[in-house]
């Protein structure tokens, strides 16, 4: 199998990587576009599912849903961008074992193999990345490239994800021309400007 999901994922973790380190020390109290997280939550989120997502293709026992809250459990520690580049890394690393695309995983919403576990932490990872860089005043960066392909897979896997199971708010609208991270975080319920 093609190393294509693992890419495209390195390369939006590398651009998530980027907006932490933009977060200036006065931000991570600040609201996000998620109603229930702060700055550090959201941040937190990331880190902690890419955490998770590792701890599932290493075969290992994850942590329970409570300790996974970032709301009440601290994965950022002193040095968040440190924390998430690492996080990353690892994630990166397992994903690139042979065999890893191909393996089925128990993620929270049920198996899924390797490629569709890269695909949804690269959702996860240009949707909060939007969210943290509206949340901070940073540019979004994201390849446009990678975001088409990942547009395109959210759209495929919107309609499995049964009602009221889905993490994200329901489609907002978002101009045509919109760039292809604008169009992404309107379909994952975000309102965005024309």
């Amino acid at each position: 199998m093609t190393l294509a999901p693992v890419e495209d994922l390195a390369a939006v973790l590398a651009v998530a990587g980027d907006l932490v380190e933009g977060v200036r020390p006065g931000q991570w109290d600040d609201p996000t576009p998620c109603p229930e997280w702060n700055v550090r939550h959201l941040v937190g989120h990331l880190v902690g599912g890419d955490r998770l997502f590792t701890t599932l293709l290493r075969g290992e026992e994850p942590p329970p849903p409570s300790a996974r809250d970032p709301r009440s459990t601290d994965v950022l520690g002193d040095d968040p961008a440190a924390a998430q580049r690492t996080a990353a890394r690892e994630l990166i690393e397992e994903l690139s074992r042979p065999g890893a695309l191909e393996k089925i995983i128990q993620i929270p919403v049920g198996p899924v193999p390797g490629a569709a576990a890269a695909h949804m932490r690269s959702v996860e990872a240009i949707v909060h990345g939007w969210d943290l860089a509206q949340a901070t005043g940073q540019a979004v960066r994201f390849p446009d490239d990678v975001v088409e392909r990942v547009l395109e897979f959210t759209r495929a896997k919107l309609a499995d994800v049964p009602a009221g199971r889905s993490p994200f708010g329901p489609p907002r609208p978002a101009p045509a021309d919109a760039p292809p991270v604008t169009r992404l975080a309107a379909l994952l319920g975000r309102p965005v400007r024309g």
